[in-house]
């Protein structure tokens, strides 16, 4: 069997902490497995990663200096500006003149589902790489069957109050929590148009690379959305479930903001078991001053220690007084070393935002979840979270009887523990890692054949 000589794949991630990660995270494993990778970026992000053989590329995204890097302004820059640069950069490669030096394979956050075309122009193997739970591939995919039968309008907006389950004997969601559904009526039609035409797109690749474990992908054929049976038949793209990849390689670093270590000299000082470890993530929206300001307060009258990871700009919600109030019972920092936070042994729970990467940190340090999502994808991850696997509660406030509550519940359940233990070893244990390397492997074989 002859192999392409050609060894470069380009990947082109969504510019947001949750899906660089586990691209540079998918780039080391294609490195290991002697292929050359290189990563596009806007020049806009700064990667905080510095790992050898992986290429770092920034190409230009045509946003001016103080223009907001919101989803709307991004989503412009990566259909509008950006695939001429990009399409430069691969013409460059391609007639190098050196069959090694030419691409075989470029890999697509669906999120950045424009470089597609570009790929296709020349002719090169295009694959998809999602970042998060296949359910949530899965609940997009399904909108043209949604429209079909009266579930959602034409522009998105949910016809019926009634839970949407996301797949046959699978968690069920709130009407309101589909992921388009954030911010006003306008940012939610241009965000549904986004998700419809990036689904589309996703619907020619051959390939479709998912951040998750072997056992989520199984096959359901058929998804029941308010008693309506939904015909999920087709064929492609093919999935591959090659995660979770926090499992298969480290990456130190991995982060567009400098991280605040001195937060795990300040767990050493703490009781097993006795710290909550807060953060909403990196890339939604500030949950608001009023919030913030809620959950300030109730965390000061909880009397409990935690670490609160809260940017500069989030800060503003704070009550007059409260870093100087809580520096012994607390300690707030902008960004912090997750990995090794939740790893440390006194943490005994994560109010999170459920996004994937930390859900599966979590879950990798086996550590129980207060639920709070914001945006995306995280409502389907809660989903699971609290529905399927049990080992969390979601929180629908920030008021003191909701912490004590939350808190009593997940840290007094006795056998969430052991839950939490049984979901570790089926989504990152020995057998099924080799089974996701195994597809890994084979798409690899694939793309060099």
């Amino acid at each position: 069997m002859k192999f392409r000589k050609k060894s470069k794949v380009l990947l082109v991630p969504y510019p947001a902490q949750g899906h660089v990660t586990p691209m540079l995270k998918l780039a080391s494993l294609l490195l290991n497995h002697g292929l050359n990778p290189i990563v596009i970026t806007p020049n806009f992000i700064q990667i905080n990663s510095k790992e050898d053989g992986i290429s770092i590329i920034s190409i230009p995204d045509g946003l001016e200096d103080g223009t907001p890097r919101d989803f709307f302004a991004i989503e412009n820059a990566m259909e509008n500006y950006m695939p001429y640069h990009f399409e430069k950069l691969v013409q460059e490669y391609e007639f190098s003149g050196k069959e090694e030096d030419g691409v075989v394979c470029v890999i697509v956050d669906l999120l950045a589902s424009w470089a597609v075309k570009v790929a296709n122009k020349f002719g090169i193997q295009v694959a998809g790489f999602w970042p998060a739970m296949l359910a949530t591939y899965r609940l997009l995919d399904s909108i043209p069957d949604m429209l079909t039968n009266g579930i959602i309008s034409e522009t998105g907006c949910p016809l019926h109050n009634g839970p949407i389950s996301i797949s046959l004997g699978q968690p069920t969601l709130r009407s309101d929590d589909l992921p388009w559904l954030i911010g006003n009526t306008t940012a939610r039609i241009s965000r549904f148009k986004f998700w419809t035409k990036t689904m589309e797109r996703s619907r020619t690749l051959k390939w479709l690379l998912v951040n998750t474990f072997p056992d989520e992908c199984h096959k359901v054929r058929n998804t029941t959305i308010l008693n309506t049976k939904i015909d999920q038949s087709q064929d492609c793209p093919q999935i591959l479930p090659i995660g979770p990849l926090n499992t298969h390689v480290t990456i130190k670093n991995v982060s567009l903001w400098e991280e605040d270590s001195s937060c795990l000299d300040w767990l050493d000082k703490q009781v097993v078991n006795s710290v909550l470890y807060i953060s909403f993530g990196s890339w939604v929206s500030p949950i608001g001053e009023a919030k913030v300001n809620d959950l300030a307060v109730a965390l000061e009258l909880l009397k409990r220690p935690f670490i609160w990871v809260l940017g500069p700009t989030w800060r503003e919600g704070l009550p007059k007084g409260y870093l100087e109030r809580i520096s012994k019972q607390g300690k707030i920092v902008s960004w912090a070393p997750q990995i090794d936070v939740l790893q440390h042994e006194t943490v005994g729970c994560y109010l999170t935002h459920c996004g994937w990467n930390s859900t599966v940190e979590a879950i990798q340090s086996k550590k129980r979840l207060l639920c709070y999502p914001i945006a995306g994808d995280q409502f389907v991850n809660c989903a699971y979270i609290v529905q399927k696997w049990r080992i969390g509660v979601r929180m629908d406030g920030f008021g003191l009887k909701d912490l004590e509550e939350g808190l009593k519940r997940v840290m007094e359940d006795d056998e969430m523990g052991e839950r939490i233990g049984r979901l570790n070893e089926m989504t990152m244990g020995k057998v099924v890692s080799s089974r996701a390397m195994a597809n890994l492997t084979t798409f690899i074989c694939d793309i060099r054949i």
